[in-house]
């Protein structure tokens, strides 16, 4: 089975991108592996901090683990959005295949210097993992907002992404190109979408030569998708929409069977419904 540093050097050169999405439980996990492997694509299942607290780290590695040596499967486990240097040697020990460590909310040279900490720290541990950094700072979580906030209307410039990409020794880079976490309130309905920097992604990919990741991609225009691609990035976060989907999923079946008690019943409305997400977005991602 292919690594995922080879899935990510197949992507980069046809041009397609590998899909993130985040999970917290074993739904979620189910319904993005199921979509993935029924498309026969790689995908990337993604845990922050907090759903690392919640549904455990050495827990969703083994479960992951398992998944990809029963079906010999690419699908694999990236620690995202780590603040720490103990929580991303926590995920490297647990077996992570890819440390997001994200130091954007600090001052440049603080985050070049801590993430080249972490870079050090985690070779050491599995020289394998496949680490990302960041630049620029897109909000966080999955807020809805009325507005865009400020912080992502700040982008990252080619000749700093250079800089840091060379200072930190990651093997990822994730810039600030219009990009944001979260919807805005009109996206929820459908009314308006996200739109991308796509020049500044091309220069950010000639100006550091490897792969980059879109980070906050819910909500995004699926033509600003395909050229954002096409133009270097390799991965595409998927979040907030899945919680979406997973939320309305759940609603339907409590109002569809208000006495029903079964969890494993009442979910699978919710499951499918991210499957759906799940489908529609990698067909994008790889162009099928």
């Amino acid at each position: 089975m292919k690594s995922l540093r080879d899935s990510l050097t197949e992507s980069a050169r046809k041009a397609t991108a590998i899909g993130h999405f985040n999970v917290s439980d074993l739904v979620e996990l189910n319904a993005v592996t199921a979509a993935a492997r029924r498309l026969e694509v790689p995908a990337l299942v993604g845990t922050s901090e907090g759903e690392r607290a919640f549904i455990g780290a050495r827990q969703v590695a083994a479960v992951v683990k398992s998944i990809r040596d029963e079906y010999d499967f690419p699908i694999f486990l990236n620690a995202d959005h780590t603040h720490s240097l103990a929580k991303a040697e926590e995920a490297a020990r647990a077996g992570y295949d890819m440390i997001g460590f994200d130091g954007s909310t600090l001052a440049f040279e603080e985050n070049v210097r801590q993430t080249e900490e972490a870079v050090e720290a985690i070779k050491s541990i599995n020289a394998d993992v496949v680490i990302e950094g960041e630049l620029g700072y897109i909000g966080s979580g999955s807020e809805i907002h009325d507005t865009v906030p400020e912080s992502s209307l700040i982008l990252t410039r080619p000749d700093e992404a250079r800089q840091f990409a060379e200072a930190t020794g990651v093997d990822v880079l994730a810039p600030a190109v219009g990009n944001m976490h979260g919807l805005l309130a009109t996206m929820v309905h459908g009314e308006a979408r996200k739109h991308l920097d796509i020049e500044r992604i091309a220069q950010i990919k000639a100006a550091t030569g490897m792969p980059l990741t879109l980070h906050g991609g819910s909500g995004t225009d699926d033509d600003d998708f395909r050229r954002a691609i096409e133009a270097g990035m390799t991965i595409v976060h998927i979040s907030t929409e899945l919680r979406l989907a997973w939320r309305r999923g759940l609603e339907a079946a409590l109002a569809a069977e208000p006495d029903n008690l079964v969890p494993y019943q009442l979910f699978r409305r919710a499951g499918e419904a991210m499957q759906e997400v799940v489908t529609k977005r990698l067909k994008l991602f790889n162009r099928l």
